[in-house]
């Protein structure tokens, strides 16, 4: 009976295993479908360049944070910006089809948006980051101060901090860093163990417990789009080692917005409050609730509130002109 009973439980767990096989592998090749073919490359001092880009009216520079790429640039602009504008997303170095070189800075990647904005003809833009999309953002925002009409952060990171709850933020990057370098295991956490993954990605389990239908579906989306991380590992790790902008942010001139919740564990709300008095004309919009989701939580009242604000910097810039 027992050696009946233990042949029945290795079948079931072969038939278990080559099942998730084969979900695996129509996972990964819709993934890597999903990349090919869409986006653009142009070539730059910094390396390769992809990006994409589409609708009309004042252009957005879309900013996607760690893990992403510009399928998430994407993600956002259907989320809280639309085709009233034209939007641009580049994917960031070593991310998907953007080149990644050792020793690599934010600084050097805010210099390569100028560069891909000059190859596009686009003179100026509105700037929207999220998360680990911020630095390169702000650095964009001082070293190419008049191409800048307005600035968005969306939950992102801008300074250091020696704090203990940093110290354990830092150590959620790090094993998602780790996590973002395989495939098959990316995949079958976020199969298997979402729940957990959303939580290592800076929400906890309220947000996570009270997210509607239609938050859920962005949420699955961001976590979904990040396959396949093999070709995002480089940039994750990149996010992870390069240097904040810190207090060097004191000198942007440019309009700014910043959205954060104030129980974000993944970029602490310490960054928001960090930039807020720093900036000189930065505007905090401050979250009870939404953790490292708070694009999805809140995203009716980010999406008015941006598209607002990008339209009323664009026409105040049009008018000094």
């Amino acid at each position: 009976m027992l050696k009946k009973t233990l042949r029945w439980f290795a079948l079931g767990l072969l038939a278990s295993v080559l099942l998730l096989a084969v979900v695996y592998v129509r996972d990964m090749r819709r993934a890597y479908e999903r990349v090919r073919g869409k986006s653009k490359v142009v070539a730059s001092p910094y390396g390769e360049i992809e990006y994409t880009d589409g609708g009309n009216g004042p252009a957005v520079l879309v900013i996607h944070g760690s893990g992403g790429g510009y399928d998430q640039g994407e993600l956002m602009v259907q989320a809280v910006l639309g085709n009233q504008f034209h939007w641009i997303a580049p994917s960031r170095f070593g991310y998907l089809r953007s080149t990644f070189h050792q020793g690599a800075t934010f600084d050097e990647q805010a210099h390569a948006y100028a560069h891909l904005l000059d190859q596009l003809g686009v003179k100026q833009v509105a700037v929207v980051a999220l998360s680990h999309g911020g630095p390169s953002a702000l650095l964009f925002a001082v070293l190419h101060p008049e191409r800048v009409t307005s600035l968005t952060l969306i939950s992102c990171g801008v300074a250091a901090s020696a704090a203990q709850s940093q110290t354990q933020a830092n150590q959620k990057g790090d094993l998602l860093t780790t996590i973002f370098k395989h495939d098959p295991l990316y995949w079958g956490i976020s199969r298997l163990f979402r729940r957990q993954l959303m939580e290592l990605m800076g929400a906890n389990a309220a947000v996570i417990a009270g997210l509607t239908p239609e938050q859920r579906l962005l949420v699955d989306q961001v976590i979904d789009y990040m396959n396949p991380v093999s070709l995002r590992s480089a940039g994750a790790a990149f996010d992870n080692q390069a240097a904040l902008p810190n207090e060097r942010i004191a000198a942007i001139k440019t309009p700014t917005l910043i959205f954060h919740a104030t129980d974000d564990s993944l970029q602490l709300f310490h960054n928001a409050e960090f930039a807020a008095a720093t900036i000189p004309q930065a505007r905090l919009m401050r979250f009870e609730k939404g953790g490292h989701l708070l694009m999805a939580v809140e995203q009716t009242t980010i999406r008015a509130s941006l598209q607002q604000f990008i339209l009323a910097s664009h026409a105040a810039h049009q008018s000094k002109d």
